[in-house]
C-alpha cells in the first residue's frame, strides 16, 4: 500500500441496539454489522504509522487487555496485526472510557460475508452508544488516512451526550447498588425517574426521592417557615426569622432579631439566594434582591456562628455527614481579584460545571452572591488585595468535606428527628455547628433547613474525606435485607422459548400461576393478558409488550413468550427469570438476515433464555431433543427435562445424577420423577383442557407441567388447573363487557 493512498471509510451496514440479554452478554449492548471492503486486506500492521497514530491519540489503550488476558494485551494484538473491525471496537470503548461511562466489554466477529464483521459494545445508553460510534468511525478513518483528529472534541462530544441523556449522579448511584444486588432496574422516563424491581415487587426513585416521599412533606420541606414552626414545636433548635416583603422589611426585622443576621428564600434550594452574617443595612437590602428571585418570599434569620453542616437521613437513620468551608483567595499585592479566583480556586481540578465535580465553578461575571460578598469588602472583580489579604469569596455552598465518623448521637438524633416531623423518608439536614462532634444545645448549633429530594454527589465524591454508600442505604431502605431472601425486586417470572406450542404452553403456566394466587401478566403470540382478561389480541411475544407486563404494578407474575428472532433483535425483556423453557431449535431458515444458517448457530441463540435462569430458579428443557437437552449445564439453577420418552438416556443419566427432576410418560400416564422417586400425576387420557376435554399436544402439556412444577406449585394444583384450562381463546370484547 502507498502512504498517499487514501483508503475508504469502513461501512456501517445496520446498527441495532440490544436491549437485554442477548447472544453476546447479560447486558445491553450496540450491535454494528460493518463491512471493511478493501481495509479486509489492510490488517493493521499493514497499515503505515497507523498504530503510532492511534496510541498517541488514546494512550489509555495499553489499559485494554483484549483475548491476551493482560495489560498491554491489545497493543499486543495491534502490532501482530489485527483487522479494523476489533480496532474500531477498541475505540470506541476507550472513548466512552474517557467520556465517564466505563465499558468493559466489546466483541467483534466475522460473519459468512467476506470482510463483513459484527461488533459489539457493552451500552448503557442508545443515544451515547451511537455517538461514541459515530466518533470513534471517525477517529479510525482519520487514524488510517493520516488525516488530523481532534481526540479532545471527540471525547466532548460524547459527555455532553452522557450528561445529556444519561442517569444524574444521585440516580446511578442508587441503581448501582440495586444492580449490585441483583436488583433489576427500567428506566421509565428520559430523566431520573427509574423503576426498580419488576411489576408488584418494584420500587420507583427520582433522584434522591422515592415512592415512599410524601408530597405532603415535599411541600412542608419547601416552606421553610412552616418548617421552622414544626420543628420549634418538637424541640429542634432553629435560629429565630420572619419572612418579609422589602429590603425595607428585611432591615426592619434584622434589627428585631438581632445582628447578624441570614437572608434568604423561603422555599429555595441548593444554597442559592442565601447570604450569612450580614451587619449593615446596605448588605441586608442587597441581599434581600439575591434573595428574591430564588423563591416564593424572602426570610430574615439570626446568624448562627458556625460551619455550614449537610446531614443524610435515610430511613430514619444518619448515613453520611459532610461539612462546608468557607472559600477565600489570599492577595499577592499584584493580581486581581477575578485573577485570584482562577489561579487559586477553580484550577482545582475538584471543580467544575458538571454534576460529578463536589465542587462548583465560580463565575464572578454570574453570581451575585460572590458580588456582593466582595462588595461587603469594599473590593470587585478588578480590585488587587494586598500581599497576604484574606478575601472572603464564599460563605456558603461549598458543603464537600466528609465528616460523617464525626457526628455526635445528639446531633444525630435530632437530624433524625427533623426528618420525621417533616414526614421524610430522605432528607438533607442543614445544620450550623462550631463542632459537629459535640451536642448541638450546648454550642448554640441550629437546624437551618430540611431538603426533600437531597443531593447526593457531596457524599458519593466529597473533595475532602472518604465516600459514604449512601446509594446502598436507600436501596436497603427499600428493599430491606431481612425481607429479601434473595428476591428482592422480583416476581415469579417464567421465559418461554421456541416455536412448538411455545403459546399453549405459556398460557397454561400463566393459568397455573392465576389458580396459585398470583395476578398474572402474559405476553405471547395469542396476545397481551392481565389475568384472563386480554387487553391485546395481536402477537405480543416481543420485547415492547413484556416490558409493559414489568413495569405494571399489579402484576404480581410474569409469563413471556421469545422466539430467535425476538432474541436477536432486541434480546429478552427481563434481567433473568425463575424458569427458562426451551422447547427445540426450529427455524434457522428464517434468521438469514441475522447471519445464521446452521442448526449449529442456533444454541448460541437459544442458550440466552437459559442463561439468564436465576441459581434459586430452573430450566425446562425438552430432552427429546439432544441440542436441546445439551443446554442444561448452562443453567445456574435446576434442570427439569420432559419428554414422552421416559427412557432416553439424557433422562435417565439426569434423575441418576443428584436427583434431577423429569417430567415423563409411562404406562399411559404423567410422572413427575425426582431422582429414583415418582409421583403419578394422572393419565395422559385424563388430562385434557377444559369443558371439552380437548387433547393437548403431550410435549407442549409436559412443558407447561415442567414449569409449574419448577415454580413449586403443587401437583393436585396442577393436575386440577389442566382440566379447567379453556384452550379456546375468549373474545376481548367478551371480556370487557
Amino acid at each position: 500500500m502507498q502512504s498517499t493512498a487514501k483508503l475508504n471509510d469502513i461501512q456501517l451496514l445496520r446498527i441495532n441496539y440490544l436491549r437485554g440479554p442477548n447472544i453476546w452478554t447479560y447486558r445491553p449492548v450496540l450491535e454494528v454489522w460493518l463491512d471493511l471492503g478493501e481495509l479486509e486486506d489492510y490488517p493493521s500492521n499493514l497499515l503505515p504509522g497507523f498504530n503510532d497514530r492511534l496510541t498517541a491519540w488514546l494512550p489509555a489503550l495499553i489499559e485494554h487487555h483484549c483475548g491476551v488476558g493482560e495489560r498491554g494485551g491489545f497493543l499486543q494484538r495491534l502490532q501482530e496485526g489485527t483487522w479494523c473491525g476489533h480496532v474500531l471496537e477498541h475505540i470506541v470503548i476507550e472513548l466512552l472510557n474517557l467520556s465517564g461511562m466505563p465499558t468493559g466489554f466489546g466483541q467483534t466477529r466475522s460473519t459468512s460475508q467476506r470482510g463483513v464483521y459484527r461488533m459489539v459494545f457493552r451500552a448503557r445508553d442508545e443515544s451515547v452508544a451511537r455517538v461514541a460510534l459515530a466518533q470513534g468511525h471517525a477517529l479510525i478513518m482519520a487514524a488510517i488516512n493520516d488525516e488530523p483528529f481532534d481526540v479532545a472534541a471527540a471525547v466532548a462530544r460524547v459527555r455532553t451526550e452522557v450528561d445529556d441523556q444519561y442517569l444524574g449522579p444521585s440516580t446511578a448511584c442508587i441503581v448501582t447498588a440495586a444492580t449490585d444486588r441483583g436488583i433489576p432496574h427500567i428506566r421509565l422516563n428520559d430523566g431520573n425517574l427509574v423503576q426498580l424491581g419488576y411489576g408488584a415487587s418494584q420500587r420507583r426513585i427520582w433522584t434522591a426521592e422515592t415512592e415512599f416521599t410524601s408530597a405532603i412533606a415535599e411541600g412542608i420541606a419547601s416552606d421553610k417557615d412552616l418548617t421552622k414552626s414544626l420543628l420549634k414545636s418538637c424541640g429542634v433548635p432553629i435560629p429565630e426569622g420572619q419572612v418579609v416583603n422589602s429590603p425595607e422589611e428585611a432591615w426592619e426585622a434584622a434589627q428585631d432579631i438581632g445582628l447578624p443576621v441570614v437572608v434568604k428564600p423561603s422555599d429555595g434550594n441548593h444554597g442559592r439566594g442565601v447570604t450569612l452574617d450580614l451587619h449593615k443595612q446596605a448588605d441586608i437590602e442587597a441581599a434581600y434582591h439575591v434573595a428574591y428571585p430564588e423563591g416564593s418570599d424572602v426570610m430574615v434569620e439570626s446568624f448562627i456562628p458556625g460551619d455550614e453542616h449537610r446531614l443524610l437521613v435515610v430511613g430514619g437513620k444518619v448515613v453520611a455527614a459532610a461539612r462546608g468551608e468557607v472559600v477565600t483567595i489570599t492577595g499577592n499585592g499584584r493580581s486581581t481579584v477575578k485573577e485570584l479566583i482562577d489561579t487559586q480556586l477553580n484550577s482545582d481540578p475538584r471543580r467544575g460545571y458538571e454534576e460529578e465535580y463536589p465542587l462548583e465553578i465560580i463565575d464572578l461575571a454570574t453570581d451575585t452572591k460572590v458580588q456582593l460578598e466582595l462588595k461587603r469588602q469594599d473590593l470587585g472583580a478588578d480590585s488587587v488585595p494586598a500581599a497576604g489579604r484574606q478575601v472572603v469569596v464564599q460563605r456558603n455552598g461549598n458543603v464537600a468535606v466528609d465528616c460523617t465518623d464525626d457526628v455526635h448521637p445528639e446531633v444525630a438524633y435530632i437530624a433524625q428527628l427533623a426528618a420525621k416531623v417533616v414526614g421524610l423518608d430522605i432528607a438533607g439536614i442543614d445544620l450550623v455547628a462550631k463542632d459537629i462532634s459535640k451536642p448541638l444545645h450546648a454550642q448554640g448549633g441550629a437546624i437551618v433547613e430540611v431538603n426533600a429530594g437531597p443531593g447526593l454527589l457531596m457524599h458519593l465524591k466529597p473533595a475532602v474525606g472518604a465516600p459514604r454508600p449512601v446509594g446502598q442505604a436507600i436501596a436497603e431502605h427499600l428493599f430491606p435485607s431481612e425481607d429479601d431472601a434473595g428476591q428482592a425486586g422480583r416476581i415469579p417470572l417464567v421465559g418461554v422459548a421456541g416455536t412448538r406450542g411455545t403459546s399453549t404452553i405459556a398460557r397454561v403456566v400463566a393459568w397455573l400461576l392465576h389458580l396459585s394466587g398470583h395476578h398474572t401478566g402474559l405476553a405471547c403470540r395469542e396476545g397481551l393478558f392481565l389475568d384472563r382478561r386480554c387487553v391485546e389480541s395481536t402477537d405480543c411475544a416481543h420485547w415492547e409488550a413484556a416490558h409493559r407486563l414489568l413495569m405494571n404494578k399489579t402484576v404480581q407474575a410474569a409469563v413471556i413468550e421469545s422466539d430467535a428472532r425476538t432474541i436477536l433483535r432486541d434480546g429478552l425483556a427481563y434481567d433473568r427469570c425463575q424458569v427458562g423453557v426451551v422447547t427445540d431449535m426450529d427455524g434457522v431458515e428464517t434468521l438469514a438476515e441475522f447471519d445464521v444458517h446452521e442448526q449449529d448457530q442456533m444454541t448460541k441463540v437459544m442458550r440466552t433464555q437459559v442463561d439468564v435462569v436465576l441459581s434459586e430458579g430452573a430450566a425446562v428443557l425438552n430432552a427429546a431433543i439432544p441440542q436441546v437437552a445439551d443446554l442444561a449445564p448452562l443453567s445456574d439453577g435446576a434442570v427439569v427435562l420432559y419428554a414422552q420418552d421416559a427412557t432416553l438416556p439424557v433422562i435417565v443419566e439426569h434423575r441418576a445424577k443428584d436427583n434431577g427432576r423429569a417430567v415423563v410418560v409411562k404406562n399411559g400416564r404423567v410422572v413427575l420423577a425426582t431422582g429414583s422417586a415418582e409421583h403419578v400425576l394422572g393419565s395422559l387420557a385424563d388430562l385434557t383442557f377444559g369443558r371439552n376435554a380437548v387433547a393437548p399436544d403431550t410435549d407442549a402439556l409436559l412443558a407447561a407441567i415442567g414449569t409449574a412444577w419448577a415454580l413449586n406449585i403443587a401437583p393436585d394444583l396442577i393436575g386440577a388447573g389442566i382440566k379447567t384450562f379453556e384452550p379456546e381463546l375468549v373474545p376481548t370484547t367478551a371480556l370487557r363487557s
